[in-house]
This record gives C-alpha cells, structure tokens and sequence, in this order.
C-alpha cells in the first residue's frame, strides 16, 4: 500500500470531512451562552470585593472548574494549529471556522458562571488566563494525520472532564452547562474519529502510527497552566479525571471503535506500532491500578486518623 502526501491524504478526506460536517450540523444544538447563566446572583465586585467564603464550590470543584476554562481559553493557539493543518479552504476551512465558533462558546459560559456565582478567584483567575494565552499551545508540527489523532482522543478526554466537573460541583446550574458544554465536545470527537476511520482506509500503515504517536504521546492542551502537574493530580484524586478515565473511557473505547487490534494487512512497521500501544496500554492499566491503590491507601489513613480524634473527644 502506497502512503499518500499530507496534501493528497487531506484532499482525498475532503469528501468525507464535507459528509460530516452535513451530519455534524444535523445533530449540534445552537445553544445560547446566556441561558445557561444564572444573572441574578451577579453583585458589582467594585462594591463586594471577592471573597473565598462567597464560593459555593468546594475547593476541588473550584480546581477543576478553572483547568477546564483555562483550557478552553486558549482557543486562539488551537485555531491557529488545526487552520495551519488542513487549510482554510473548501470542506476543511468550513469545519475549522464552525469548531472554532463552538468552541468559543464554551469559556464564555464558563467565564460568565464563575463570575456571577462568585465561584473561583477572579483576579487569580484572571491572571492564568494572561499566562496559558501568552504562552500559547503548540502541537510540535503534528502532521495531518496525528493531529486528526489527537483531537480525537483529546475532544473525548475534555467531554469526560467537562462532565465529571459538573457532576462534582453538586450545583444544578454549573451541571447544566458543563453538560452542554460536553455534548459539543462529544460531537467534535464523533466528527474527527470518523475521519480516522476513513484514513485507516486510505492510508492504514501511516495511519496506525500516527495513532500510536497520541496515544503514548498523549498531554492535555491544558499542559501549560500554572501548577498543572499539582492541580491535574488533585483532580486525579477526586477521581474528575484519572489514569483509569484515560485509560478505559478515553483510549479503549475509541480504538475499540477504529477495530485498531483487528485491522489487517499492516507492514512491518505499523505492526511495530501496533505492538507499542498495546504494551503502553498494558502499563497504562497497571499505572492506573496503581493510582487508585495510593488513593484507597491515602483514604484509609484519613478515616483512621478521624476515627482516632473522634474517639479522643469521647
């Protein structure tokens, strides 16, 4: 099988990136940012300065509540990667200007809730954003291919932690909306792993190993917030978004979808690749257990610890 030129590859997709575009637009709700925001809690900060006790959201939902804006921010990095992948023309310049459109509604609902509930810090929310835009996201020059990969397993990972977030807040209003908010982004996912599909039939070794690259290589675009590593573990904690979320709702079903263990008539090479994911996902599985033994281990500690106070008030 003859590997195609990134231009050929996306040329021959265009067809099928046009298809899903029709079914995208069939099945996306044109929601309004505004209906999902409860403005009459909003009081002038001018005259009520911020202060933590204001915040309905407990400290981990606050956490994971500003990663996920924080993420959405920088849409303008994102624009700028995946216009610089397939162009702006025909098809694909319709998709990047319609996902581009969505997307900018998710931090703008985001924003508006957590400024009129009070829920997080807005001066310190505020100065992240300053930081994660002036930093920017660069994908490293991914091809095509791997960027189709990525956002596909990306698009999925935000879907569960939009959602998971919501769930977490134990508020009706921010489920709400971060449910919404996930629909779009489940909708997104469906749109770009349907074109991983169609290039495993064009083009399958190239293919394979692109999706081997995201999924080992696989970081959040969220990579770049301040204290990520420390914030991303907390929410790990909280069981928002794991090793075992990644692992069994992100990267099994989707290459479960693509049928990546069954697939046929692979060179040498791309059976290579495929060998490497199946051993990272072995580790992966293994990490995650690992994960959730600290956390039970972490839990059991605290509980006894409670106990042992309580029994010494008796």
């Amino acid at each position: 099988m003859t590997s195609l030129t990134d231009p050929d590859l996306l040329r021959e997709l265009e067809p099928v990136a046009a298809a899903n575009i029709d079914r995208h637009l069939g099945l996306a709700v044109d929601w309004m940012p505004h209906e999902y925001v409860p403005w009459s809690q909003g009081r002038d900060f001018d005259t009520l300065p911020w202060e933590p006790e204001q915040s309905a959201l407990s400290e981990i939902a606050q956490l994971a509540f500003e990663v996920n804006l924080l993420t959405e921010d920088n849409l303008p990095s994102y624009h700028r990667e995946i216009a610089a992948a397939y162009g702006r023309d025909g098809a694909w310049g319709a998709w990047v200007g319609r996902w581009t459109a969505e997307e900018g509604r998710h931090a703008i609902a985001m924003r508006d809730y957590l400024m009129v509930t009070r829920g997080v810090d807005p001066a310190e929310l505020e100065r992240g954003r300053m930081h994660q835009m002036q930093q920017g996201y660069d994908s490293g020059n991914k091809t095509p291919l791997q960027v189709i990969a990525y956002v596909t397993f990306q698009e999925l990972a935000t879907r569960i932690a939009h959602r998971n977030t919501g769930r977490f807040t134990e508020d009706p209003i921010a489920e709400k909306l971060l449910a919404r908010v996930a629909a779009d982004e489940n909708l997104h996912m469906i749109f770009y792993r349907n074109l991983v599909t169609a290039a495993l039939e064009l083009d399958l070794n190239r293919t394979v190993q692109a999706i081997r690259d995201e999924v080992i290589g696989f970081a959040m675009p969220g990579t770049g917030i301040i204290n990520f590593d420390a914030k991303a573990r907390r929410i790990a904690d909280a069981g928002i978004y794991d090793l075992r979320i990644h692992h069994d709702e992100v990267l099994t079903p989707i290459l479960r979808q693509w049928k990546f263990f069954a697939l046929e008539g692979l060179d040498d090479t791309a059976e290579q690749a495929r060998s490497e994911v199946a051993a990272f996902l072995e580790g992966l599985d293994a990490l995650a257990n690992h994960q959730a033994e600290k956390r039970a281990a972490r839990a059991a500690r605290v509980a006894r610890a409670a106990d042992a106070e309580l029994a010494a008030q008796v």
